[in-house]
């Protein structure tokens, strides 16, 4: 056999014995250099619809990295001193050097969350709450990103609409509708959701422990 035909062979039989869907790996190696100790979260962009979604999220990511071993800078410090320098909008805050995030708050890293999706899209026959956020862990000291993660969640996941048939489907579909329409913020138990998600350590591709965990340096 032709020794270029035989080498092709053997790549399309490690392909096949590998299989075809790509695993998702995270490089750890600067996070675990730097080993940040605490982190300052900066107001979520927000790629959506909804005015809602910035300080939604924005209010709930403390609990999963309080969790998972770091301390947090107060959201509302966080906030209330950008609003007294007059810088306002996520999007110039997400722009600001991470050498002058650090010097103003301390911090060793910050964390850059961007929205996607966030609030209730309707079907014919059912809706659901939807809330996607990305997120990345930046070093402060030197620029050099950490950790990237996504992740999303949906009020669907607790619906049962497999009982009653085509009706029942129809009922259960307008009942959420008027609930999502008549909630002030449907998605904020949503973005709960995603936060936890997102931010948990421990997890697959996740965070990993801080120094205040008793897991710090495990993973």
């Amino acid at each position: 056999m032709n020794p270029w035909i035989k080498g092709l062979a053997l790549l399309v039989l490690a392909g096949i014995a590998s299989g075809c869907a790509p695993v998702k790996t995270v490089d750890y190696q600067a996070y675990k250099q730097a080993r940040p100790r605490s982190i300052v979260v900066l107001p979520p962009l927000n790629e959506s619809p909804d005015v809602k979604a910035t300080y939604s999220m924005l209010s709930q990511v403390t609990v999963p990295l309080a969790e998972a071993g770091y301390y947090v800078v107060p959201v509302a410090l966080m906030d209330e001193t950008f609003r007294q320098n007059g810088v306002t909008a996520a999007g110039d805050i997400h722009q600001l050097p991470p050498a002058k995030l650090r010097e103003i708050y301390g911090a060793d890293a910050g964390l850059y969350i961007t929205v996607s999706d966030y609030g209730t899209k309707y079907m014919v026959l059912s809706s659901a709450t939807i809330v996607t956020a990305h997120a990345r862990l930046v070093d402060l000291k030197t620029g050099t990103t950490l950790w990237t993660g996504t992740a999303s969640a949906s009020s669907a996941e607790n619906q049962n609409n497999s009982g009653g048939g085509l009706v029942g489907m129809l009922i259960v579909a307008a009942v959420n509708q008027i609930i999502a329409s008549a909630s002030d913020d449907a998605g904020y138990p949503i973005a709960g959701m995603t936060s936890g998600r997102l931010l948990s350590a421990g997890q697959r591709a996740g965070l990993l422990y801080g120094p205040r965990s008793p897991r710090y340096g495990t993973d």
